[in-house]
């Protein structure tokens, strides 16, 4: 499927995937409007609708990604929510997620390679120094796959690279009501695919599984086999 949500300026791109029904409310666009990716994206033409290397083998998804995912989680990104962002690579989701849930709210970045974490708080600073100052926004090192328990539980998840099989300890560290997007490999005939998954944890614990789309993501590793990919 092409995609054409590029833009010349960060309003631009916004106003594109507003157009294209890809950013489907009104917090998720002041999110993207308030998040300049360029801060993030340090190459040329940052606006582009396409993933982009940010060194690491790591890729910044393309922004129609970004907003499909701050659009599926506006409901648990609330004023006063706590989220985490697994493989928040250059940071940009994460700074757009701390915007949603305002000074009262806390977001956690895991990378697991070390350098991102600093590139990733450098960029903030840049961008929108007061997510850090205030408390909202903090990056850590770490294996995304096993979540940060101690900070849950969390009202949204956000995983920024393709899982072999859905996560169980994100699902665990999910508050009732709360919201998991992850893209998960799925085998389907002969075809090696990646489906977006929504989990949904009901009031009582349960949980429902749900497929968005069809997507392609780098794969959830650790450290040591993404460096040597």
């Amino acid at each position: 499927m092409a995609w054409h949500c590029s833009g010349s300026t960060n309003e631009e791109m916004v106003s594109k995937l507003k157009e294209a029904k890809i950013i489907g409310t009104e917090k998720a666009e002041a999110a993207m409007l308030a998040v300049d990716r360029a801060k993030y994206c340090h190459a040329a033409d940052p606006y582009q609708d396409r993933p982009r290397q940010i060194g690491f083998n790591v890729t910044i998804s393309a922004p129609h990604m970004h907003a499909y995912a701050l659009t599926f989680l506006t409901d648990q990104l609330f004023d006063g929510a706590k989220a985490l962002d697994v493989g928040s690579g250059s940071g940009y989701l994460t700074a757009c997620m701390a915007h949603m849930v305002g000074p009262r709210g806390r977001v956690l970045g895991i990378e697991h390679i070390p350098e991102l974490v600093k590139i990733s708080i450098k960029n903030v600073i840049e961008d929108n120094p007061h997510f850090i100052e205030d408390g909202r926004l903090k990056f850590l090192e770490g294996d995304g796959r096993l979540g940060v328990a101690d900070d849950g539980p969390y009202n949204a998840i956000h995983v920024g690279a393709a899982a072999n099989s859905l996560p169980q300890e994100l699902v665990e560290q999910l508050a009732p009501g709360g919201r998991l997007i992850c893209p998960v490999v799925a085998i389907e005939g002969f075809n090696r695919l990646q489906n977006l998954l929504q989990i949904d944890k009901d009031a009582d614990g349960s949980i429902k599984r749900k497929k968005l789309m069809d997507v392609s993501y780098v794969l959830l590793t650790d450290a040591n086999t993404q460096l040597n990919n």
